[in-house]
């Protein structure tokens, strides 16, 4: 029976011919979302991108992208089925901070494929599904359903930015958004620096790619000057980069960032 490389897979075959276990897969997608394209291969294991190639049932957060996604696919390996007869399902998009809102037997029914024996995808618009990702409530539901969820290796810019940042490894903590109100994001950037500083925990943040220079500046604006801050930007692409600089050295060295790129900030008090 085929296997991805680190992936010991050893139970009874779906019966969708293609040889890989039923269950939900955690795919990686690459981190090129709106640039210019890397090779896949540069990215992702050949291992995963078998995977992705057999697979015949996906959920995802717009088909149309991973549409585009398998057929970069399908220039390194021949796909399982034509792309037309391949099962893409959509995630609910409930209403933001509400997804509470979502009943529980829509996530049911985009598991179907995996409770009939299927082996089934599940794909973010760019690193690690569930992570950062509104997929996390289909792995929830894949658990209390008894399905098997098997994650594949791949990138998560949230780790690649804080191994590149140099701060503390051990202890962080992912805190997401920030409020795009002034003054309430000036006082959680403050309130985050506080944290960091009483706990030596760096914190992880991320924001809208056309935000990124305004964050950048509130970041500047609100930290004290020897609080340290990293900003990755464009991770695995050739024009991204990493730097790591105490507030006073970043207000007088001033770096701007792409605002078409994603990019990662950490922060330590």
């Amino acid at each position: 029976m085929p296997h991805a490389q680190g992936l010991m897979m050893t139970t009874t075959p779906s019966p969708s011919g293609n040889g890989w276990p039923a269950g939900l897969y955690l795919v990686p997608n690459t981190l090129d979302l709106a640039a210019e394209p890397v090779d896949i291969r540069d990215v992702l294991p050949d291992g995963v991108l078998r995977v992705a190639a057999a697979l015949r049932h996906w959920v995802a957060e717009d088909a149309r992208s991973t549409r585009a996604f398998l057929k970069r696919v399908a220039a390194v390996h021949p796909l399982g089925a034509a792309l037309q007869d391949i099962r893409i399902e959509e995630l609910p998009r409930p209403r933001k901070g509400a997804p509470a809102e979502v009943d529980a037997g829509v996530w049911q029914a985009l598991l179907t494929p995996a409770r009939q024996g299927h082996p089934l995808g599940l794909i973010s618009e760019a690193g690690l599904p569930a992570v950062a990702d509104p997929g996390a409530l289909l792995v929830a539901a894949a658990h209390r359903a008894g399905v098997p969820v098997r994650p594949l290796p791949g990138p998560s810019s949230l780790l690649l930015a804080l191994a590149a940042s140099g701060l503390d490894g051990q202890h962080f903590a992912f805190v997401g958004y920030l409020p795009q109100d002034a003054p309430a994001r000036a006082a959680r950037i403050r309130e985050l620096e506080a944290v960091s500083r009483r706990l030596r925990q760096t914190q992880v943040l991320i924001e809208t790619p056309y935000r990124n220079p305004a964050m950048l500046q509130a970041l500047l604006d609100s930290l004290a000057p020897s609080s340290r801050l990293a900003v990755s930007i464009g991770l695995t692409l050739p024009e991204g980069w990493s730097r790591t600089d105490t507030v006073a050295g970043w207000r007088a060295r001033p770096t701007p960032l792409n605002p078409r790129l994603p990019a990662v900030f950490c922060l330590a008090g």
